[in-house]
């Protein structure tokens, strides 16, 4: 499973969980702590006393164990209605995009990872921030309307 942190920039942080491995909450506090680690190395000087996150509503980021890391490092999450899966920048944005690895065999899990860890990195900024501007106006409208699907962007 990836985990990838995107800003107006480009990625900031990736992370491919290990095959057979669950994400708990105690695994997304440290992703969490890495993100802080990572935008200080990857936006040195841009860095603000908040950054904002916009994330699904998986369960393991309502535990109080990733609640907790999140107030730590600062992190402002954003609302979201609880079911609003037009919300899922990865889900609209990213993953529509990477259609080249359909019916692609990889020899192995590592050379897959390569192949996406190389195609989110030579993607450019405008790429990302197009996602960003997607997202906050598909949240707007999700919030407005109490969470009511926003399928298509105007």
């Amino acid at each position: 499973m990836l985990t990838v942190f995107w800003d107006q920039y480009g990625v900031v942080m990736m992370d491919f969980l290990a095959k057979g491995t669950t994400i708990t909450g105690t695994y997304f506090a440290s992703l969490l702590q890495k993100l802080w680690k990572a935008i200080k190395i990857e936006r040195h000087g841009m860095l603000t006393k908040v950054v904002n996150i916009l994330q699904d509503n998986a369960p393991v980021h309502n535990l109080h164990v990733a609640q907790s890391e999140a107030r730590s490092c600062a992190y402002e999450i954003f609302p979201r209605p609880l079911y609003s899966p037009d919300l899922a920048p990865l889900d609209y944005h990213l993953f529509p995009t990477m259609k080249f690895l359909k019916g692609k065999l990889f020899p192995d899990e590592e050379m897959l990872i390569s192949e996406v860890k190389s195609w989110l990195l030579v993607q450019p900024a405008d790429f990302y921030r197009r996602g960003l501007h997607s997202c906050i106006k598909r949240w707007e409208k999700c919030v407005t309307f109490a969470g009511s699907s926003v399928e298509k962007d105007e």
